[in-house]
C-alpha cells in the first residue's frame, strides 16, 4: 500500500491505496521512470525562452500529456473577474478542442478553489463509481475534515458535471502564487515584499473519456512539475509588473 500523510484539525489523515490497481485501468509507468520524466521536463521548462507564458504553458500541458496518458489535458487560467479560459491545451486525435474557451466564475466555485489550494492535487479514477461509505468512531471529541485528502469522494454536482463532458475521470493540479499586493520596487528574482498571501492561478486539468487510475508516485511527480511551473508563472508575473 501506498501510505500518504496530511495535517487534518487535531490529528493526521493518512490515506491508504494499494500499489497496484485492480479496480480501474492503470498508468505502465514506475516511479523511478516518473520522476526522471518529472526532472527532464523541469529542465525543458528551464531551458526557455523568457517573457512568453503561452511556450511556458504549451510546454507543461505536452509534458503532463506525456506522463500521465489522459486524453486531454488543459491549462486553465482564472482572470480578475474570477471567470476561467483554457489557454494551452493538448489531446488525443478526434476530441472536440476546449482552446480558448471562457468558462464563468461559477464553474469552479470558491468553495472548491480553497479545496484545490489545500490538496494540490485532485484524481477521480470513475465518476461513475459508487462512493464508500465513510465510518466515524463513536466518541471522538471532534470533526474530522477529509478536504485533504486526495481519495476523497467528489461532490454530486462535480460529478454530474463530468458525465455531461464525457469526463469519466480526471486529474486536476493546483498553480498557486504569490498575492504581492506592493507592486512597487519588485524584481523577479527576489522574493516579492509585502506578501500577503498565495493564491490560485489556475489549474492543470487532466480528462479522460474512461476511467483512468494514475499512482501516487506519478501524481506526486506531477505535484512537483505543477509547482515548478507555479513559480515560473509567478517569475513572469513579476517581470510583466516590473515592465
Amino acid at each position: 500500500m501506498y501510505a500518504t500523510v496530511h495535517r487534518s484539525t487535531g490529528c493526521l489523515v493518512v490515506d491508504l491505496e494499494p500499489v497496484k490497481h485492480t479496480e480501474f485501468p492503470s498508468i505502465a509507468i514506475g516511479t523511478t521512470q516518473s520522476y526522471k520524466h518529472a526532472t527532464k521536463a523541469i529542465s525543458k521548462m528551464q531551458s526557455l525562452p523568457g517573457g512568453s507564458m503561452q511556450i511556458l504553458c504549451n510546454t507543461v500541458v505536452k509534458e503532463v500529456f506525456d506522463l500521465t496518458g489522459y486524453d486531454r489535458v488543459m491549462a486553465y487560467k482564472f482572470h480578475e473577474d474570477d471567470h476561467g479560459e483554457v489557454i494551452a491545451e493538448i489531446t488525443k486525435p478526434g476530441l472536440e478542442p476546449y482552446l480558448g474557451l471562457h468558462y464563468p466564475a461559477t464553474y469552479i466555485p470558491q468553495a472548491a478553489r480553497v479545496l484545490f489550494m489545500k490538496s494540490k492535487v485532485r484524481i477521480i479514477c470513475d465518476c461513475r463509481a459508487n462512493s464508500v461509505k465513510t465510518i466515524e468512531a463513536k466518541g471522538l471529541p471532534f470533526d474530522i475534515s477529509l478536504s485533504g485528502s486526495t481519495l476523497r469522494a467528489p461532490h454530486s454536482c462535480h460529478l454530474e458535471y463530468m458525465e455531461n463532458m464525457n469526463s469519466i475521470a480526471s486529474l486536476v493540479m493546483a498553480v498557486v502564487i504569490n498575492e504581492n499586493r506592493e507592486d512597487d520596487d519588485v524584481k523577479p528574482e527576489e522574493p516579492p515584499k509585502g506578501l500577503k498571501s498565495r493564491r490560485l492561478w489556475g489549474l492543470l486539468l487532466c480528462h479522460n473519456e474512461s476511467p483512468r487510475y494514475i499512482p501516487f508516485p506519478v501524481r506526486y511527480a506531477c505535484e512537483f512539475l505543477a509547482e515548478v511551473f507555479s513559480v515560473h508563472v509567478n517569475n513572469k508575473l513579476l517581470l510583466e509588473k516590473q515592465i
